[in-house]
């Protein structure tokens, strides 16, 4: 079964003709590659779900400073700033993206969903999608298991490494797994969750891994709240039956071939972009320092 995650399209057709679900495939999928049991999946997806909830209270209630200083309880300001510039669903969206995503970079305990450098964006969608639309934990979960079809081809077709595709790889599929699971949840149809799909990625060729100080902060954790905020605006035009235009498995492919192409230091090294920049050089070395004065004598010498 490993083939049907080669392609969306192949994914697609195989659940037309067996007349299974989307989710339904790739529980059968988990089942024959992985050797679980339906109901360690299940248990599996519960466990994850409540570490992502637990992320998003955890960065909105609790003092999220990082060693470097660039990590200041920034989603707490964002949660509970008078001033909204759309609706305040829009500012929980935003502020629990960021929550869960400072949670990571202070070394607490997340969801690499898919990888920890996007895990703000998938809990950030979720947890403002079921509060705003009171969708049931089950749904929530299967959700996942679909966002988790979704990595598996742009693994497949591209990449989900920062190092090897830039941060189109990481905070890209993290979207684009929100995306469909938005859509998913709200009804849509394989085509729409697709488009869904396509449409996320399109909006985010090309973005590069620069991370300032080598650290997962900047820009990384404010690149998550706007990559979920790109996944409910492409779910929106997906659920309105707007085509991609360009197929699913070509953006797909597109994506790896411009993560191919991208020099060196924009893939996660922090020698280009922002990391380059005056101001990122000098937090650089202050992190340099910083963490050399804190090794012990014997380590320094």
């Amino acid at each position: 079964m490993a083939f049907l995650f080669d392609s969306f399209a192949n994914w697609k057709k195989y659940a037309t003709d067996n007349n299974l679900s989307l989710v339904q495939v790739v529980l059968e999928y988990e089942q024959s590659q992985k050797g679980r049991t339906e109901q360690q999946i299940w248990d599996g997806l519960e466990k994850a779900w409540t570490v992502m909830k637990e992320a998003v209270v955890t960065g909105l209630t609790e003092d999220m400073t990082s060693r470097s200083g660039m990590v200041n309880n920034g989603a707490k300001k964002v949660y509970n700033h008078s001033q909204t510039v759309l609706a305040k669903e829009f500012q929980n969206l935003i502020s629990r993206a960021l929550a869960a995503k400072e949670v990571n970079s202070c070394m607490g305990r997340v969801v690499a969903a898919p990888t920890a450098g996007a895990s703000g964006i998938m809990p950030g969608v979720l947890y403002t999608l079921q509060e705003i639309h009171n969708v049931d934990d089950k749904k929530i979960l299967e959700a996942m298991l679909l966002a988790a079809g979704v990595a598996l081809i742009m693994e497949q077709k591209a990449s989900i490494a920062g190092a090897v595709g830039g941060c189109q790889a990481e905070t890209g599929t993290a979207a684009a797994m929100g995306a469909a699971s938005i859509v998913f949840c709200l009804g849509g149809n394989t085509d729409q969750i697709f488009n869904a799909v396509a449409i996320t990625v399109q909006c985010m060729l090309g973005l590069v891994c620069d991370p300032v100080a080598g650290l997962v902060e900047v820009p990384c954790i404010v690149r998550n709240a706007s990559a979920a905020a790109i996944a409910f605006s492409s779910a929106q035009i997906g659920l309105a039956n707007v085509s991609s235009v360009i197929p699913v498995d070509e953006v797909i492919e597109a994506m790896g071939e411009i993560g191919a192409s991208m020099e060196t230091r924009y893939k996660e090294t922090a020698l280009g972009g922002l990391a380059a920049t005056k101001t990122g050089q000098a937090i650089a070395k202050k992190v340099l320092i910083h963490d050399i004065e804190m090794l012990p004598d014997e380590e320094v010498k």
